[in-house]
């Protein structure tokens, strides 16, 4: 599981900090692969994203999932800080890449946002430790992606 320096940090609002990502739809990433296209044709965006602890899944703007053409593959119901609820659609097929770590993902579409937000399934997968002191993400081993068992 991730640990993090956030969690004391958000009584002084210091919980959220920023990072950038690239994004490309993973579809596109295995026909390149296959030759079925040319690298440059996969479709990719760089993209800042908000890295936030508190929250489970990645988020994206709805421009973005379009842009990149990620399929639909269901709808969630989200829970904002305020107490609403809303329905949303959740996207499959997003392959993100953070510091050379690169994981493929499902993500929840904010129609509203401009930017990623990042939670802690990506941390997770990406073996990344939260450091809100230094407002920045930090391999727990910079060789190797470790995936604990128990």
């Amino acid at each position: 599981m991730v640990t993090n320096t956030c969690d004391a940090d958000r009584r002084i609002g210091v919980g959220r900090f920023a990072v950038e990502m690239e994004l490309s739809n993973r579809y596109d990433e295995l026909r390149a692969r296959d030759g079925v296209i040319r690298k440059e044709e996969v479709r990719r965006v760089h993209l800042s994203g908000v890295v936030d602890t508190g929250a489970a899944r990645l988020v994206l703007p709805e421009s973005v999932a379009r842009a990149l053409g990620f399929p639909e593959t269901g709808r969630t119901t989200v829970r904002y800080a305020d107490g609403r609820r809303d329905d949303k659609t959740v996207v499959g097929d997003v392959q993100l890449e953070i510091q050379g770590r690169r994981g493929v993902f499902s993500a929840v579409v904010e129609p509203a946002r401009t930017d990623a937000l990042v939670g802690a399934i990506v941390l997770e997968e990406l073996d990344f430790l939260a450091d809100c002191v230094q407002q920045t993400l930090v391999p727990r081993d910079p060789n190797v992606i470790v995936t604990e068992l128990e």
